[in-house]
């Protein structure tokens, strides 16, 4: 049979390959697009991933460290929030200090201006004091001696920036303490103008320990074990101490921990401390060495968390990169509660509250409790 259309067959084809092209250019289109939302979506979570994974821990720390320690402004200050005076912001070379540096120097601020304990915790800034600060001019440092209390390690540590020696490894424990040898100058070297000015600018820190820890510590290495062979501790200052102070006359023994008591708490201790000289630096107080009311001091570090408190001095001192602190032996540091109610056992109470009488300002100011045989 002919056809008789040929030429409308034609056009209803070409129209069908039409509809289809143009339906299926937009189907790719619609394809494209939501490829392009998908790379986008992915891009987004991926750089989500990567903000969150590779963010420096440091910084990021610091930034929470300083929303804690930011002053609130007065209109919308919490109930109870902590405020810090202009002069307890951080004076280090850090940027931020962890709060509980700034606790501790917001502690000697308060307890310096209780009005109770002014006799306990107020001291001129007089050359025993000076005598007792050594001096980093390379650095910009001043450290404050407090005898046993890991002042050795210190010490050396100063040695090393100053020059004297290439690195702690390398110097003779003798040439530590003496101050002829080791490079070290003292505070009280210097002209009035001069020391005002290094008071001022310097960064400045000391460390101590439980007071009554500390006096059996000095009691010890002076009295009993004297490592480094003093002998004028056992030879001239305990007899002094035992003709003054020993109940038992027919006691023959050598010094005991109880005739130590009774000469520290004595409120006329000082007659005998004129005789014993720069001696008694390893017994008085903190506040006696270094003026923690008269000094604002840059840190104060404690014997009992020296294996945190040691690095950030140095961090915050900004010579972290160029030394180290000495190894610290495991559990050295650690606040000995059983070796302090052993060394008092047995020594009355009278002459313990005498004691703490005396000391009273250094546990307060540092945040150390009293004892508990003192409480009963």
């Amino acid at each position: 049979m002919k056809n008789t259309h040929p030429q409308g067959s034609a056009q209803t084809l070409t129209g069908k390959i039409t509809e289809w092209l143009t339906f299926d250019n937009m189907h790719h289109q619609w394809l494209l697009l939501a490829a392009c939302f998908w790379v986008i979506f992915m891009f987004m979570v991926a750089s989500k991933f990567i903000t969150l994974t590779f963010k420096d821990p440091d910084a990021y720390g610091a930034k929470q460290e300083f929303l804690l320690l930011t002053a609130v402004p007065d209109a919308g200050k919490l109930p109870g929030e902590k405020h810090f005076p202009e002069e307890l912001k951080p004076t280090g070379k850090g940027l931020v200090q962890p709060l509980v540096y700034m606790e501790r120097l917001e502690l000697i601020r308060n307890v310096c201006k209780d009005e109770a304990l002014k006799n306990l915790s107020h001291t001129a800034i007089s050359k025993f004091v000076l005598d007792r600060i050594f001096v980093c001019d390379k650095h910009r440092i001043l450290f404050c001696q407090t005898p046993k209390v890991g002042n050795t390690q210190w010490k050396k540590v100063l040695i090393v920036l100053n020059g004297a020696f290439p690195s702690i490894e390398e110097i003779p424990e003798n040439v530590v303490h003496d101050h002829e040898k080791n490079g070290l100058p003292r505070l009280s070297s210097f002209s009035d103008a001069e020391i005002q000015k290094r008071l001022k600018t310097y960064f400045k820190f000391f460390i101590v320990r439980d007071p009554f820890e500390r006096l059996i510590s000095a009691f010890k290495d002076k009295f009993v074990h004297n490592p480094r062979f003093e002998p004028w501790y056992r030879h001239e200052i305990a007899p002094g101490i035992i003709r003054k102070y020993r109940r038992n006359r027919t006691e023959t023994r050598g010094i005991q921990f109880e005739d130590f008591v009774r000469y520290l708490g004595d409120p006329n201790h000082r007659w005998l401390d004129l005789q014993f000289g720069d001696h008694i630096i390893h017994w008085v107080t903190y506040v006696e060495l270094c003026a923690p009311c008269e000094i604002k001091y840059s840190v104060i570090g404690h014997h009992e968390t020296l294996e945190d408190d040691a690095p950030y001095i140095l961090k915050e001192a900004g010579i972290d990169h160029l030394v180290s602190y000495p190894t610290i032996p495991p559990g050295i540091t650690v606040y000995n509660k059983t070796k302090v109610e052993r060394y008092f056992l047995g020594i009355s109470k009278r002459d313990i509250r005498r004691l703490y009488a005396r000391f009273e300002g250094d546990f307060k100011l540092f945040g150390y409790q009293k004892p508990d045989f003192l409480l009963n």
